[in-house]
This record gives C-alpha cells, structure tokens and sequence, in this order.
C-alpha cells in the first residue's frame, strides 16, 4: 500500500472516531446537551401544571391490580392528545406506547399503574375517591412522569435515531404485570429498558442506584397448620396447633440465622397469624403466613425448600399436620433486581449531566422487591430512584403507608431523566445494535 494510501486509510479511521465519540443531534446539539435542554423544557409552567394536573386524576381514582381501566383511559387520552401512537389492549389494562422511527435501536421506559388496598389518611384537595384504595406507592407520579417524557420526546422526534417504547404496566404489587407484558411481546426488539421509582429519603432532584444487584427476589407463603381444638383448661385433650404454630416461627427465623451465609443477605419474615376466637379454647387450626426474600435465585430456592420442610417438620414434633401454599398463582416470585453494568456507567454519564455530580448517588442494596426484575431477566434493564424530600418542609412517610404524599416537584425531573435516557441511549448505542431489515413498527 502506498504512503497515500496510508494517511487516507489513518485519517478515514481517525474521522470515524471523531464522530462516535462526539455524537450530535440531528439539530446539531451535541448529545450530553440533551439533558439539560430536556431538563429545562419538563420544567416549562405548563408542561408542569399539566403534568400535575394528571397525576392528581389518577391520585383520586386508584385501582388495583388489573383493574386500572380509568388509569389506563386517561394515559390513552393523554397520549392521543399528543399524537402518540399505542397498542391497547396489552396484559389487560396495559398500554404499548411508541415514538420516533418506528425502526431500531428500540429502547423502552416503564411505568406501573396499580395502586395499594388502603384508605388513605391524608387530607387534602384530591384525596382518594375509592374507599379502601389508594395510591401509597407512588405508581401515579411513575405514570405521570411517563406521559411528560412522551411530550418531551413527541416535541423532539426529529433528535430521535431509533424508537421508544412506552411500558404502562398494571398489577406491579404483587400481580406480575411485567412478566405478563412480555408473554404479550412487549419486549419485542427492544434493546434495553428502564425504571424508577419515587423515593422519600432522596433529596428532589437527586437520584440512586448501583450496578449489579439493587433489590431482592420475593415471595410469599401461608401456612395451615391443623390439630385438634378443645378447653384450654384441660389441653391435654387437645392437640395445640397455637404451640406448633409458634415453633415453626422461632425455628423459621433460624434459616437466616444459622443456615445462610452472613454475607448472602437474606429475609424470612412471618407476618401474618390467625388463629383461636376465644381466650379459653383451644382452636383446632392456625393460620401464618410471610414473605421471603435473597439476592441470589440460588438462595431463593434454598429459602423455599426450607421453609416447607420446617412448617411440616416442626408442626410434626407437637403432633400437628400441616400444609405450606407459596401463592404462586396469585403472587409470583419476583426474581431479583440485577441492574446492567454498561448501563450503569451510561446512566450516571445522562444523570450528571442532568443533575451535577453531587446528586447522582450510590446505594446499598434493598431488600424490597420489584417485577421491574422480569424485565431484566429478559434483556439489559436498569432501574433506579428519584429523590421527593424537601428539607424546608414535612418529611414525607415511605411508600406503603396510608400517610405517604407526593411531592409533585420531582415530575418534571422523571421526565427529563426517562426521556434524556431514551433519546440518548438511541443516539449513543446505535452503532452497537444490529439493524435488521424485517424489523418495523407499522404503529408509527
């Protein structure tokens, strides 16, 4: 090859280089100023009184699990009014949102729509209408904060170098909406996803994470254990299933204790116990139930195992039988949370430039769950938290309470972060993801 040939070959190389490594719009913004452009348009009066406005509709109709009709008619109004293009219905009440090319690199963002069985106990203005529901886990601001990304990314199309899908998830509580939004192909050419979730103890505008595991696997159990009632003054009559019963709770507590690894963090928690009416009769059946919870689906098991062979073995030894329901049907295990690492290292890039450097946090891991965690057995996935405290007023109760509130201040944040993450995701990875032809979404 000539000396010509050579410093073509070198500057061509060199030329390639300069674009991957300074990506531009198509506007010709570079890419890191997505974020702060983005930041600053979800912060624009009316793009945050409608966003406000949204959630508190859906704050005053909650609905359970699979049962989010009205959530789900009021995000598709929404997204009609902004020209967003959807599938309905999905996985009951979901709906399957797209915006941009309608070809890949396609990434997703998801938000749950389902709200919590309690009456909520604080008073204000829009206040839950439904007795006995309500929204304590913050699933109508996730809604919210992805409808103001749709506005975002609709009122940028034109920087869009690939697709984004928008997940409305139902039944997250329990119900195992992700994973019935994938049998029905939600995830369908996407190449990577991401979550958040409203936190209390963060500062508005800081955000957490951590690369690797972020929260546990899950799952629950109930335990009938049967003996044989009769006056509790003569309980030699009587087989005593309240005695049994509290054995296997004391030996329970013994399989993280004694049995896992200090280093393998783990949880059996027994919270439920029903049994007996009266203080002088001994009943002839108790009934206790839990959750249980590891970072490992290894332990996990281990954990299930245990659990049955303690319930049977321990109601045994007081003469007791006894029959362990892990309530797959009604409640799945929830795998663990297992944050990707590339995209780890790309979310801090996005949220620093967003944020500064001081608000993007790291975390320890949780031992609450997440069925984000379906999503991530299936592809890269990365799930995070926003922060809601404003130190110059109340501090705000943790999710799952009927005291917990919304500070509305942190929307347009979410937004700007699930719409800065997307736009840029298509624009930085498209070169890593292959394009093949057959893959179209006629919806757009």
């Amino acid at each position: 090859m000539s000396f010509f040939s050579w410093v073509s070959l070198l500057f061509f190389l060199h030329f390639l280089d300069l674009i991957s490594t300074s990506t531009s719009t198509s506007d010709g913004h570079p890419s890191e100023d997505i974020s702060t452009r983005f930041l600053d348009f979800a912060k624009r009066k009316e793009l945050v009184d409608w966003m406000v406005g949204v959630r508190r509709k859906i704050h005053e109709n909650p609905e359970l699990g699979y049962e989010e009709f009205e959530t789900s008619n009021i995000i598709r109004a929404e997204l009609d009014k902004l020209g967003v293009h959807y599938k309905h219905p999905f996985a009951v009440t979901g709906v399957l949102g797209f915006i941009g090319t309608g070809k890949p690199p396609f990434v997703a963002l998801r938000a749950d729509m389902d709200a919590l069985p309690l009456q909520e106990m604080v008073e204000w203005e829009h206040k839950s209408k439904v007795p006995g529901k309500m929204h304590a886990c913050g699933h109508d601001a996730h809604v919210t904060m992805l409808l103001g990304a749709a506005k975002i990314l609709q009122d940028h199309q034109n920087e869009l170098k690939g697709t984004v899908v928008l997940l409305f998830q139902p039944a997250e509580e329990g119900g195992g909406g992700a994973q019935k939004m994938i049998d029905e192909g939600a995830l369908e050419n996407v190449n990577a996803i991401f979550g958040l979730h409203v936190d209390p103890s963060l500062a508005v505008g800081h955000v957490a994470s951590r690369p690797g595991p972020l929260l546990a696997g899950s799952g629950f159990f109930e335990a009938v254990i049967s003996g044989k009632g009769g006056h509790a003054a003569i309980p030699q009559h009587s087989i005593d299933p309240i005695l049994a019963a509290s054995n296997v709770i004391v030996s329970l507590q013994h399989l993280v204790s004694r049995e896992a690894d200090p280093l393998d963090s783990q949880v059996v928690t027994v919270a439920k116990f029903q049994g007996g009416g009266a203080f002088n009769v001994i009943p002839d059946s108790v009934t206790i139930g839990g959750t249980f919870r590891a970072f490992s689906k290894e332990s996990f098991m281990q954990l299930r195992q245990r659990i049955d062979e303690v319930v049977t073995g321990q109601a045994s030894v007081q003469r007791c039988k006894a029959i362990t329901d892990f309530l797959e049907k009604e409640r799945p295990f929830f795998p663990p949370a297992i944050n990707n690492k590339e995209l780890h290292d790309y979310f801090r890039i996005v949220a620093v430039d967003m944020l500064g450097k001081d608000k993007v946090k790291d975390m320890q891991p949780l031992m609450g769950s997440e069925d984000f965690a379906f999503y991530q057995e299936a592809i890269p996935g990365y799930f995070f938290f926003i922060g809601m405290q404003n130190e110059t007023r109340k501090k705000l109760p943790f999710a799952h309470s009927p005291l917990f509130e919304v500070n509305e201040d942190t929307l347009p944040y979410g937004a700007a972060l699930h719409a800065s993450l997307a736009a840029r995701y298509l624009l930085e990875f498209q070169s890593q993801v292959p394009l093949p032809g057959a893959i179209h979404h006629d919806e757009l």
